[in-house]
């Protein structure tokens, strides 16, 4: 499996960033070794020194997929969870300056947070989702998925043009504003609606 993920996609997070808001969905990818599953700690790693996270919407592709039209795009996944991109910003930072590719900043070991996985019909609206991350029972960042640049199937249909999606592939759909760091001893909640999908500690 693939772990494609997408960047800038909400433009208040672009600004805050001080990125340009893409007019196609800015695409890249983390190898399986970034997962980290059922609630296992984020350990810091020593090659960074700002590790932010950013709270995303993840679909789990449920079939094989080539060149999909938009609106056939939503027969091609049937659950939703939700994730942490974490990224090493220090380090990113220095990679774009000299215009090199962004990989490990953020696509490292367990840099790719994962929750749960419930089935879309459990919301009424994927358009129209709420989801939040709470650091030490403080919320840093809150999103609606009616804000996003790029709807889901909109991405699915943009990535399939260039990826073959196939069985198990997660798509990271983009983070809101409010990213920041964390550090050892942090705790993080992520929440759909008022679902709780992950919580686990950084160390």
């Amino acid at each position: 499996m693939k772990i494609l993920c997408i960047g800038r996609n909400y433009a208040d997070h672009a600004r805050e960033l001080s990125n340009p808001v893409p007019a196609e969905p800015v695409v890249f990818l983390k190898p399986d070794s970034a997962l980290l599953r059922n609630n296992d700690p984020f350990f810091i790693p020593d090659f960074a020194k700002a590790f932010h996270h950013e709270v995303e919407i993840v679909v789990r592709i449920n079939r094989l997929g080539k060149n999909i039209e938009e609106q056939f795009a939503h027969r091609y996944y049937d659950e939703i969870g939700l994730g942490i991109d974490f990224t090493a910003r220090d380090l990113q930072e220095k990679l774009r300056q000299k215009g090199l590719p962004w990989e490990k900043s953020k696509a490292f070991d367990n840099s790719a947070v994962i929750s749960k996985f419930v089935h879309k019909d459990r919301y009424v609206d994927l358009n129209n989702l709420n989801f939040h991350l709470e650091v030490n029972d403080e919320v840093r960042q809150k999103g609606n998925t009616s804000d996003m640049l790029f709807s889901i199937d909109r991405i699915i249909a943009n990535v399939s043009k260039y990826f073959m999606l196939k069985i198990g592939d997660l798509i990271y759909t983009g983070t809101p504003a409010g990213v920041g760091p964390v550090k050892t001893g942090d705790r993080l909640k992520g929440f759909i609606e008022d679902d709780l999908f992950f919580d686990f500690m950084v160390k």
